[in-house]
């Protein structure tokens, strides 16, 4: 969907009044920012933190009573602010809220059925070459892919690159290759040189179409421009194979760790101990296949269960004071859902997204303790289903409680209480200039990294629907990113501290703009 006139001219507006509109509002005005800004704390949101990620709820994985429990959490803290409601459905999903008191009964949420699968407590993933075995530990040699089938199968594993079968272009992974009743292997992403766009899901069509029976996928050591943006690591990470997340993938899988992946490629002195980089090197400065069969069988076996669930977007507004300007919206959005209980570990989920949502939360306190009467609508949106291909939010952008055409613009935080201190933001469908602007009005100008588009997140589906978005994460690395360690001592309060601050900011003016 794309934009509006309405949407054309109020970003016109922003755009062209922008350098002005931070300095025309009255000291007043400026100096209720600088209160607020002041009264955002990042142990308050700490506690949020550590309370979502607690073991109480779970994980929080989309559709299960964990996440539908967190729901509440968050309505029920949005209902003791005096925010108003912006669902379309009463929250009654369960008899009682998490403090114990009856359901809401206001409409905060928005709903849809959703599949929920859930890997049983005793995965195995071992290694056979000649007489010698390798055994493996879930959580830190592999992860099953969360939406696998069951699987119980042992094969020959077949090294494929990338795992990119395009003979169009050029680059068949697999010309020459008998994968047939194998187990392929191949490394997350893409060669540097490679032009198109791949995704997982490609990669696994692909193994299917040449007759695998399962595959093993790993993130190598030679880390992408975005990966190492976003502080992503290379160890095995929880992963729903599913963009769709109400399918089952056709082929059982795992992730495993680079260093598993080199044991493979040296369990019988093929290769020496760091293969996988140099293969991957030669990958992306050559781009010519490297597949080969390697000495190495694989058993994989587990059980994996699939049950109906509800997933909840959580939904509550701060009115507009201009009722001319009644049904222009900035959105301010985070996930709250994570993993929940996969293969026998608990996925707290603090960092990814605990802190965003606690961000939401606080940044909501502070607005409405301020007293501001913002010239446009501000709506927070805790979103459920971004794990499983962002679901929540493309049932919001399906069913808006606000109309799409009069968004002006929508904020994702996410991955927000990990880091160096500084914030990387990507800028959609807006100048820069903003972003570097509202960073200056909370006193972080000089720690803001701006980049354009990132491909993963909530905000996608409103750029796809031609909504200006700026998605905020905490900048450095996020060594516990889809992992069981990403727990609440992990966070770090400053950080919290440094990205409400922005957030409030940016939130302020936008809501604000002439």
């Amino acid at each position: 969907m794309g934009m509006g006139v309405g949407p054309v001219v109020v970003w016109w507006l922003l755009l062209t009044m922008w350098p002005s509109a931070a300095s025309a509002g009255p000291a007043e005005h400026q100096g209720t920012l600088a209160k607020a800004l002041a009264g955002l704390s990042g142990d308050r949101m700490l506690a949020d933190v550590a309370r979502l990620s607690a073991r109480d709820f779970n994980g929080r994985q989309t559709g299960t009573e964990d996440d539908l429990r967190s729901g509440l959490f968050v309505a029920e803290r949005f209902q003791s602010l005096g925010l108003h409601p912006a669902g379309s459905q009463p929250l009654s999903a369960t008899s009682t809220g998490p403090s114990g008191q009856a359901a809401l009964s206001q409409p905060w949420s928005m709903t849809e059925p959703v599949s929920v699968t859930r890997i049983g407590d005793t995965p195995q993933l071992e290694l056979f070459s000649g007489s010698l075995t390798i055994s493996t530990h879930p959580g830190t040699d592999y992860l099953p892919i969360l939406d696998s089938p069951p699987v119980s199968v042992t094969a020959p594993v077949v090294f494929v690159g990338y795992g990119i079968s395009d003979p169009a272009s050029g680059f068949d992974e697999y010309q020459g290759l008998d994968v047939k009743d194998r187990i392929v292997l191949f490394l997350r992403g893409k060669p540097e040189k490679y032009p198109a766009q791949v995704t997982h899901a490609d990669k696994e069509r692909a193994a299917r179409d040449k007759g695998a029976v399962a595959f093993l996928t790993v993130t190598g050591p030679v880390m992408s421009a975005y990966e190492s943006r976003r502080g992503m690591g290379t160890g095995p990470l929880a992963y729903y194979g599913q963009s769709s997340g109400g399918s089952r993938p056709t082929l059982p899988g795992a992730w495993i760790s680079p260093a598993l992946a080199d044991r493979m490629f040296s369990a019988q002195g093929s290769a020496k101990e760091g293969a996988l980089r140099e293969i991957q090197e030669q990958l992306n400065r050559t781009l010519a296949p490297k597949s080969a069969s390697t000495d190495v069988s694989a058993q994989l076996k587990w059980n994996s269960t699939q049950a109906s669930g509800t997933l909840m977007n959580v939904l509550a507004v701060i009115p507009a004071r201009d009722s001319s300007a009644q049904a222009e919206a900035v959105l301010i959005g985070a996930h709250r859902d994570h993993f929940g209980r996969q293969a026998g570990l608990l996925f707290p989920g603090a960092d990814d997204n605990a802190s965003g949502t606690a961000v939401l939360l606080e940044v909501a306190r502070v607005l409405v303790q301020s007293g501001v009467k913002p010239k446009r609508t501000i709506l927070f949106a805790s979103f459920s289903g971004e794990e499983q291909g962002l679901l929540g939010s493309k049932l919001y952008v399906r069913r808006p409680s606000r109309p799409l055409g009069s968004t002006v613009a929508m904020i994702n935080v996410d991955h927000a209480g990990i880091g160096n201190g500084r914030l990387t933001v990507g800028v959609v469908g807006l100048q820069k200039g903003i972003a570097t602007e509202a960073g200056q009005l909370a006193g972080l100008g000089d720690k803001l990294d701006l980049f354009g588009f990132f491909p993963g997140g909530d905000h996608v589906p409103f750029k796809e629907a031609g909504i200006p978005t700026i998605a905020i994460v905490s900048a450095g690395a996020h060594p516990h990113f889809h992992q069981p360690t990403d727990t609440a001592e992990t966070i770090q309060p400053e950080i919290l501290q440094t990205v409400a601050r922005y957030v409030l900011a940016l939130t302020w003016h936008l809501a604000n703009a002439q």
